[in-house]
């Protein structure tokens, strides 16, 4: 199966940088629980494909909507700004 990601750094507030990565994706019983593995298994995936991740999120559609989960600070941003565009996949 192939996941959509995009991974987008941005300025961090110390005047670093931070790298986020946003899947597309969502288990398929959408509890918080089975959320938190899928996204550390697609986080590891990323990082092993050679991304750098500092924070990463689920994005997918709930009744018409689109839900963000996962770190707080980023989940929190991508509630302001919206589902970014889509820059990579992996296969999982």
């Amino acid at each position: 199966m192939k996941i959509n990601l995009a991974h987008i750094r941005a300025r961090a507030t110390n005047g670093g940088h931070i790298d986020f990565v946003v899947f597309e994706a969502k288990s398929s019983s959408g509890g918080d629980t089975a959320n938190s593995q899928l996204l550390a298994q697609l986080t590891a995936r990323a990082q092993a494909s050679g991304l750098k991740v500092d924070q990463s999120a689920l994005a997918y559609s709930e009744n018409g909507r689109i839900r963000f989960f996962g770190s707080r600070n980023l989940v929190d941003h991508l509630s302001k700004i919206g589902l970014p565009s889509w820059t990579h996949s992996i296969n999982v």
